[in-house]
């Protein structure tokens, strides 16, 4: 089933999500709807504060860039099969010099900024059946899991930019929360006016 996703300025989006254990009710049922929310929008990730659900959740399948002619043979080889459910996350190192990315986010649609992150990180997390992993990423596949990452923690890609890029999208990101936009999935605003 395919979810609204919840749009900027929505307080679930600033929450500090909580963690869940393997007594979650209807978790395979969730992570399914999670998946086709996703694929619905076009998106490469999706955390659960985005659905309006303020638990450590997110999902990421990064094989949409395996077509990306920047990365080398071997990135391309590894994207095209990442697909992971990320339960319980923490990041506990992130290393390199900082490189910009243009991102995006299913919550705040039709903005899409340069954002520095470092290149490589190190996480560990629980996947669907709660098994834990401690892993080290790098590249890309590092790039979506720190913004997915972010949302879990309340954070968004837009708290990232300069001050004067906060202020040239202030307006836009307004609108968002209006509901004063057009998209093509399900979404779910904050400040729309209801329809008497």
């Amino acid at each position: 089933m395919i979810l609204p996703i919840v749009a900027y300025g929505d307080p679930v989006l600033r929450q500090k999500a909580k963690e869940i254990n393997e007594d979650y009710p209807k978790l395979d049922e969730l992570l399914e709807n999670m998946f086709e929310t996703m694929y619905g929008a076009r998106g490469i990730g999706l955390a659960a504060p985005q659905i309006g659900l303020p638990i450590r959740l997110f999902i990421v399948d990064a094989t949409p860039f395996e077509d990306d002619d920047d990365l080398t043979e071997d990135e391309r080889e590894f994207v095209s099969t990442f697909k992971k459910v990320f339960i319980n996350a923490k990041i506990v190192e992130e290393t390199g010099d900082e490189w910009a990315f243009n991102e995006g986010c299913l919550s705040i649609p039709d903005i899409n900024e340069d954002v520095f992150r470092k290149p490589q990180i190190t996480i560990e997390y629980q996947d669907e059946n709660f098994k834990k992993h401690k892993e080290t990423f790098d590249g890309i596949v590092a790039r979506i899991i720190q913004h997915e990452y972010d949302h879990i923690e309340g954070i968004l890609f837009t708290d990232k930019l300069s001050p004067l890029k906060k202020r040239l999208i202030k307006g836009r990101l307004a609108n968002i929360s209006k509901g004063k936009i057009d998209v093509s999935y399900r979404m779910k605003f904050p400040m729309a006016k209801k329809k008497r």
